[in-house]
Order: C-alpha cells, then sequence, then structure tokens
C-alpha cells in the first residue's frame, strides 16, 4: 500500500489511535481556455461531493480527502501532463477528477496516469478515440462517448428536417471525433465539413468557404469559449447562416451572454439527465450554494463520488481501490444511491454490502468504463436554452 507524507499541521491524533491523513484528487480541468466559463462549476461540483464525502462521519476513519486543482488548459497537451506530473510528483495524488477535453486527457492518461498507476475520471473528455486507449484499465468516464451524440444529433435533425447543413469543428481530437460520428450517421448533406483553429482574431474565411458551399443550418462543434465563438459571430455578421447545430461544447451562457436573441432557431444537444438523481443533485447544490445549472457540473460530481466510494469499497484511499472498485460501485446489483446519500452509501458498503451508484446522471458504466448517458436537446428562443426533450 502506498505511503503517503503527511504534513505536520495536518496530522492529529483521532478517536481510537488513529492517525488523521489527508488524501489528495487532482481536479484537472481548463481553468484557462476555450471551456474556462464551464470549469470553475465543474470543480466546484466536484469537490461538493469530496466535502460531502469528508463530512459524513462515514468516510474511511482518519482519512479526509483534498482536492488539488491544475489546469489542462483544455488544448495544450504538453501544458496538461507537466500540470498532472507535479500533482504526482510533488502533491502525491491518488487519483484524478479529469481531465476534461478529449485530447489532453489523452495525453494525461498515457504520459502520467499509466506510467503512475493513477486512475483517472474524466466528466466530460468525449472522444470515441478514448474508448480503445491504452489505459491499463485506469480510464473511466461519466460522460458519453461521442459515438452516441453523432447519433442524436442526427436524428434530432432529421425530425427538424434539416437535410443539408455546412460543418466546422474544432481542429482536435474532440471536434474531429464528433465530427466523423456526425456524418457516419447523418442522412443528409453536409455540403463542407471544415476544421477550424481556436483563438483567431478573425474567422471570415473559414466562413465565406462555408457559405459558398451552402447548407440550410450550420453545425459548430467546437467550442463556446474560443473558435467556436468566433465561427458563429462571423457568420452572424457577414449574414452567411442564422441557424446553428451545437454540439456539446458549444453549450454555455456565455455563447448566450455574447449573442442573445440572434442565436434563436439554434439547436444542439448535451449530456444532460432528468430524474430523481437530477433532482437531488439540483436540491444539494443549491443548498451548498453552488452553481449545478450548467454542463458537465453533474458528470463531475459523479466523477468525484465515484472515486470516494471506490475508496470505501476497497477499504483504503489508494490508486489500486479505485482501479479495482469503480464499476462495481457504478453498477448493479447494489442499493441504489443518489446525491447527497453518499454516507448511506459509506455505510453499506463497510458493512459488505453493494450499492449501485444512480448519481446525478442516472450512472451506469459499460464497456470499458463507458458511460452510457443520456442528452438534452435543447432550442434557443428569446435568447435561452429551452429543453425540447431528452434522448
Amino acid at each position: 500500500m502506498k505511503k503517503f507524507l503527511m504534513a505536520s499541521a495536518a496530522t492529529a491524533v483521532m478517536a481510537g489511535g488513529a492517525m488523521a491523513e489527508d488524501v489528495k484528487i487532482g481536479v484537472i480541468l481548463g481553468y484557462t481556455g476555450p471551456i474556462e466559463s464551464l470549469t470553475p462549476m465543474m470543480a466546484d461540483s466536484a469537490e461538493l461531493a469530496l466535502k460531502e464525502a469528508n463530512e459524513s462521519g462515514k468516510f474511511l476513519d482518519g482519512v479526509t480527502l483534498v482536492p488539488v486543482r491544475a489546469d489542462s488548459t483544455c488544448v495544450d497537451s504538453a501544458a496538461a501532463t507537466a500540470a498532472a506530473e507535479r500533482l504526482v510528483t510533488s502533491d502525491g495524488i491518488v487519483a484524478i477528477m479529469g481531465a476534461d477535453c478529449s485530447g489532453v486527457t489523452g495525453a494525461v492518461l498515457a504520459n502520467v496516469a499509466v506510467p503512475n498507476g493513477v486512475p483517472m475520471v474524466s466528466p466530460s473528455a468525449t472522444s470515441p478515440a478514448l474508448s480503445t486507449a491504452a489505459d491499463d484499465d485506469l480510464f473511466f468516464r461519466t460522460a458519453p462517448s461521442d459515438a452516441r451524440q453523432g447519433a442524436v444529433l442526427a436524428a434530432i435533425l432529421k425530425e427538424q428536417g434539416i437535410d443539408e447543413i455546412a460543418l466546422t469543428y474544432t481542429n482536435n481530437d474532440y471536434g474531429k471525433g464528433l465530427a466523423d460520428s456526425f456524418a457516419a450517421q447523418y442522412e443528409g448533406t453536409i455540403t463542407l465539413s471544415a476544421p477550424h483553429e481556436d483563438n483567431k482574431a478573425d474567422y471570415s474565411a473559414e466562413i465565406g468557404a462555408l457559405a459558398s458551399a451552402g447548407g440550410k443550418a450550420l453545425a459548430v462543434f467546437g467550442y463556446a469559449d474560443s473558435g467556436g465563438k468566433g465561427m458563429i459571430r462571423a457568420a452572424l455578421d457577414s449574414g452567411a447562416f442564422d441557424m446553428f447545430v451545437l454540439g456539446d461544447g458549444m453549450y454555455g451562457d456565455s455563447l448566450l451572454a455574447d449573442f442573445g436573441s440572434d442565436l434563436d432557431g439554434t439547436i444542439g444537444s448535451v449530456p444532460w439527465s432528468e430524474g430523481e438523481g437530477a433532482d437531488a443533485f439540483k436540491a444539494v447544490t443549491e443548498a451548498a450554494g453552488v452553481n449545478g445549472e450548467s454542463s458537465f457540473t453533474r458528470e463531475s460530481y459523479d466523477a468525484a463520488a465515484l472515486i470516494a466510494m471506490a475508496m470505501v469499497k476497497g477499504g483504503a484511499a489508494t490508486s489500486a481501490a479505485v482501479k479495482e472498485n469503480l464499476l462495481a460501485v457504478a453498477n448493479a446489483p447494489g442499493e441504489k444511491i443518489l446525491p447527497g446519500e453518499l454516507a448511506k452509501a459509506f455505510e453499506i458498503l463497510a458493512s459488505g454490502g453493494d450499492v449501485d451508484y444512480v448519481g446525478a446522471t442516472n450512472v451506469e458504466l459499460i464497456g470499458p468504463g463507458e458511460a452510457a448517458g443520456t442528452y438534452r436537446e435543447y432550442v434557443v428562443k428569446d435568447g435561452k436554452f429551452e429543453t425540447v426533450k431528452f434522448r
């Protein structure tokens, strides 16, 4: 079992002679970069689950889970790898809640997690390529693969009668993976499928090419705080397109703040859930003063909760316990566990029982740690996201 160095200020003698121990969990998200408006809420939601575990009075004797944040940047694999290495070598983390964007997640997995035996649970890395990554059974995710999102978006367009679109995607693993999945399942015509780079000042040339190809709408599979937003701005400014189809990376309040009702009629999908788990999550976050009504907040809470429950089932706050027990606590059989019920889960697990974590997203991990997942189909109306239905 891995031994942890403990700062003297954090060490205390507990009842029964047990020693208090801080066990660190990395929270690796893009606090800067193209999804920086989303990650504060994601981190807060994950850390809320860790806080719930600590305050339950039922977690492993003498152990306190301590979140340590690190910036993935979402797009810079070298920076994300360096940040993750610091967490492992300097902070001694035993598990990672993250990373977020698919490219940096793959880099952290290959370069840091696998060599060091550190499990990762990503709330938002959705590239289909991660399904077959060489992960030594260390990678899990609570958001579904874009193999499914592509099918969902294709079905939405078919039902809407949109049989011709132009498509642009951010030029990375996430964007290309979603574009390829969508193209394979869309029954209409894609007049032009073209990548765009993030963080450019001007996207008029890219929009010009897409406009020349034509289409009833422009599908944008990018990021709400970067190139995807830039593509929409150029399209609106030039009048090239006035209807948009958005992938999950484009969902965010910042997009509405920038464009408001100019986006009316826009349609899209984002991983989301409904039911008693989602309702419980809303109650828990509202009581804690955490904004849980953003994208991937539910998945972040669930990712951290799964790490904590796997530790209790394994009887130790170690990387091995998370790796070996996470699937068992995520799926049937067992007592169903909702957000806010971690203390109940810990009691059942400590007594040798089984739990089936429902969580905020109706968690069911299939295959190699894959989330089955559900999607929220939405439309922008009067400058606001409105739910059409869940798929």
